[in-house]
């Protein structure tokens, strides 16, 4: 395979703008074939092949968008625009039908006729007709691909300069009738209306022509729109009046069709909020027989306790009082599809107000859980079958007591801030004094919290806060990552040295009936993720005030055995703290939820449907505003950037430093590659993958270093780009007093440059990776913090990426990168977090022209989806095809820094 030519980056930048201009076609064709946007259609070339297509129909509101991915490309690409949006919407179509099993013409034997052989050809995979060569065939052929055109040319939008538009005008306060009014709208200056009128008598200023292009718009308008047919009746079409049953058939069913069809639509401007009765809950907490009036006031209400309701019919979230309701009776009684009520247009539906009005007044049982839902606007409590039936929708809740308190708060945040405990050794900041309300007010109702402050904002201060303003009789179990246990037991030591805290941990910790004797003696209890899992029993048996998972997003896999361990552990209160609720997906945040506020997202597979899958697959904007409104009440995220939240932290400036590789390097990069692409193009499924993913590394490896690729042992100095970078940085770094973090996620180059670094800067350089014991582990962080001490600081992403306070670094170096952003993110907050009095300094090495920088390019852009969901790792890249591994991997020619 040979080496890359001189022109790879200008092929390299048409590759790419052709694949954006492929996935803008695709999600297009993605939407045309979903709302069923598409024509059969037929094209016969000149030597008489005949070929059946799925074409796009795009509505008015579509052109605009059509044109654009066109008009994005370069001229001599117009047609590979076009054509990517032909195909993509051909393929998607066909896939369809093939999934439902559609079929458009009868099995039958013997030659078909052509208009059979087309019907065949749309619901086959293969999209080609089986025609003979007889010359009369391929006429026929000819002539009704030219009809087909011409049918697929009258459902087109209109092009006219003039087009139809109607007006629709209201009531008066005692009238019934609604009036539309016909108009010619320029379809270049939209705001330019004259009355049809004017046009029928000559009098209009786009002159004779307007005529028939106003009469061919009527024809649309009464096609499309049946019940506005009367206004062919008169001799010079103008208005037409409609009762409210005609009016809402008209907005319901027929003015998108008018719009996608180029007619104009003027409805009212309120008409997209027309109101509609419905049901809300008016909710109390139910007392538990044999409780007292206090009981859930002190026990908290929690997801699963009994709340009684009452229904009341309503206008959104307005109750309508009785002589309302009267008024609703007597309209619908009298056949009427509209009324005003309280200032405003109602739409009446006559089954749905029986049903409401049956229900007026009864009461029911729900869980507080179901209750939330409802009130976040979620489905929630169960209806009765007549209510379903006759699809009554419920407006919200209305609740009194500490129901009414949860569901304010939900809405508006309104929590009191804790100020700080006299027995917190410590002061708490405004926004941490809001979170410890927050996290006390939510336990005080047995429900369950995610603190998902940024890294540094000082989640465990918040915490211990709340256990010291409100001690319980049960202890408090804490989870961690084994990497953070000693910076638990310093931070409870530090802030509330009066708290009985006990590691559980060790081959010496406590079992059996030792382990429920030494929890009684202790406030706090802290053991890590691992443990959980191998004595979940013992833990299981004991009945916690709370349960406390710190670094949570080790519960994101709801299969793990740890992640089950820790959902079986009973506690009355429940509170996760996690830097990054969402990793890599939105399942995660599911998982976590469910841990600590079980059933209240619903079902994994509910929450993929409804949450999961619009949001990541679809960017639906609905759904993730529903996702946000539901989990807003039980998800506090505050950001160390926000300086409305904290205004002293020093700034974090990041770099991306490009490093050229050295011509060893290059030539080791360019044998990766060939081998590679090679043997990819020859793999498939799990090996394909399997290949994909040691190719990358191995590239990786060559951009740090040949002897990391290797393995060899040998000398490292002045053959590596990015190792020569690092050392110019450290130069730097070191000769200013100055402390730096070096984050690598290869432990054998953290092996290899540990030494030389040592030697070459004559500093005690530590490196912490996973086979760091803990104890060995702290004596190096707090080593590291004394002045004066070691500079240098080397750390493996994985051991060290969570859980480290280390800010006496101003400076972090990324010296590989990871392509999941927020793990990265959590690396540098080891050192910009609370307590840092400088800038940080974070410098990321990519080796130029190479893997690694293309893939930085594409990652950037990843950062504005929402919630950062990048997939798992780099799993994505094996996904690729071969042309599109290739652009990715290809070595550009300013990788190397030459002779």
């Amino acid at each position: 395979m040979s080496g890359p030519s001189t022109d790879v980056s200008d092929v390299t930048a048409d590759v790419a703008a052709d694949e954006e201009t492929r996935g803008r076609a695709e999600a297009l064709a993605e939407r045309f074939v979903e709302q069923r946007r598409v024509v059969p259609a037929l094209v016969v070339d000149d030597t008489g092949r005949a070929r059946s297509w799925w074409w796009p129909l795009p509505t008015a509101a579509d052109r605009s968008e059509v044109a654009a991915l066109v008009s994005s490309t370069a001229p001599e690409a117009h047609a590979r625009a076009a054509a990517h949006l032909a195909s993509a919407v051909d393929r998607r179509m066909r896939d369809l039908i093939d999934r439902h099993g559609v079929r458009m013409a009868a099995p039958r034997r013997g030659r078909r006729d052509v208009v059979t052989a087309w019907l065949a050809a749309l619901t086959s995979p293969q999209p080609e007709l089986t025609l003979s060569a007889d010359p009369k065939v391929i006429d026929d052929a000819r002539a009704l691909a030219a009809e087909v055109a011409t049918w697929i040319r009258s459902g087109a939008v209109d092009t006219s300069r003039v087009r139809a538009c109607v007006r629709v005008h209201e009531p008066d306060e005692v009238d019934d009738e609604w009036t539309v009014e016909l108009l010619a709208q320029d379809a270049a200056e939209p705001t330019m209306l004259v009355p049809a009128i004017d046009v029928w008598r000559g009098d209009s200023p786009f002159g004779a022509e307007a005529f028939d292009e106003l009469l061919t718009g009527l024809g649309r308008v009464v096609r499309l729109a049946p019940e506005l047919s009367p206004l062919l009746d008169e001799a010079e079409p103008s208005v037409v009046g409609l009762d409210g049953a005609a009016m809402l058939t008209l907005a319901r069913e027929h003015v998108g069709a008018l719009r996608d069809a180029g007619v104009g639509v003027l409805m009212p401007a309120w008409w997209g909020n027309l109101g509609r009765v419905g049901l809300r809950a008016k909710a109390s907490t139910r007392k538990r027989k044999g409780e007292n009036a206090s009981a859930t006031t002190s026990g908290g209400l929690g997801l699963d306790a009994v709340v009684a309701f009452h229904w009341q019919a309503a206008l959104g979230d307005r109750p309508l009082e009785a002589d309302e309701l009267a008024e609703l009776e007597r309209a619908s009684a009298a056949k009427r599809s509209l009324v005003r009520l309280r200032g405003e247009w109602v739409e009446i539906d006559a089954k749905q107000l029986d049903a409401i009005l049956a229900h007026v007044g009864r009461r029911g049982e729900t869980s507080m859980a179901s209750l939330l839902r409802t009130g976040l606007g979620l489905d929630g409590i169960e209806l009765p079958r007549d209510l379903r039936d006759a699809e009554v929708e419920i407006t919200g809740i209305d609740a009194t007591g500490r129901l009414s308190t949860l569901l304010d708060a939900a809405i508006h945040r309104s929590v009191e801030p804790l100020e700080t405990p006299a027995e917190f050794v410590g002061t708490l900041r405004p926004y941490q004094e809001r979170g410890a309300g927050w996290l006390m007010f939510l336990g005080s109702l047995g429900l369950g919290a995610v603190l998902a402050d940024d890294m540094g904002l000082g989640k465990t201060a918040q915490l211990i806060a709340s256990l010291v303003a409100e001690p319980l009789d049960a202890p408090t179990l804490v989870v961690c990552p084994v990497s953070v246990l000693g910076n638990w037991e310093r931070e409870l030591a530090r802030f509330a040295p009066h708290l009985r805290t006990v590691v559980h941990h060790g081959p010496g910790r406590a079992t059996g009936e030792a382990f429920a004797e030494q929890v009684a003696d202790h406030d706090v209890v802290l053991t890590t993720y691992s443990l959980i899992a191998r004595d979940q029993p013992a833990i299981a048996g004991v009945a916690w005030a709370r349960l406390v998972l710190d670094e949570a997003q080790q519960v994101k896999n709801p299969g793990a055995a740890q992640t089950r361990a820790v959902a079986g552990v009973g506690a009355t209160r429940r509170i996760a703290l996690t830097g990054t609720p969402v990793e890599n997906r939105l399942s995660e945040l599911w998982s976590i939820m469910n841990i600590v506020n079980p059933g209240l997202l619903g079902s994994a597979r509910a929450f993929r449907k409804t949450f999961s899958e619009p949001i990541e697959r679809d960017q639906d904007a609905a759904a993730t505003e529903r996702l946000r409104r539901v989990t807003a009440p039980f998800v506090l995220r505050r950001l160390k950037t926000d300086r409305s939240i904290i205004t002293d932290l020093p700034d974090k400036i990041e770099t991306t430093e490009s490093c050229p590789l050295t011509k060893e390097q290059a030539t080791l990069y360019q044998a990766v590659v060939d081998d590679l692409l090679e043997r990819a193009a020859e793999a498939d499924g799990m090996s394909r993958r399997g290949l994909v993913l040691a190719g990358l590394l191995r590239l990786k490896q060559v951009c740090n270093h040949p002897a990391l690729f290797a393995a060899d042992g040998s000398a490292l100095a002045g053959r590596s780009g990015k190792l020569t970078r690092a050392e110019e940085l450290l130069e730097e770094i070191v000769a200013a007093g100055d402390k730096v973090l070096c984050f690598t996620q290869f432990a054998q180059w953290g092996t290899l440059l540990q030494p030389y670094l040592a030697a070459r800067y004559a500093a005690d350089v530590h490196w912490l990776h996973g086979g760091v014991a803990r104890p060995a582990r702290d004596t190096m962080v707090n080593r590291f913090a004394e002045p004066g001490r070691s500079s240098i600081f080397l750390i493996s992403l994985k051991a060290g990426g969570t859980g480290l306070n280390l800010t006496a670094a101003s400076h972090v170096i990324h010296l590989d990168r990871w392509w999941n952003p927020a793990v990265e993110d959590q690396a540098t907050d080891r050192a910009f977090r609370i307590g840092q009095q400088r800038n940080v300094q974070v410098h990321k090495l990519v080796s130029a022209g190479t893997v690694e920088e293309r893939i930085d390019a594409m990652i950037a852009g990843k950062r504005a989806l929402a919630d950062r969901v990048v997939g798992t790792g780099e799993e994505w890249l094996t996904e690729l095809d071969t042309d599109e591994l290739r652009d990715i991997v290809a070595l550009r020619p300013d990788a190397s820094e030459g002779e």
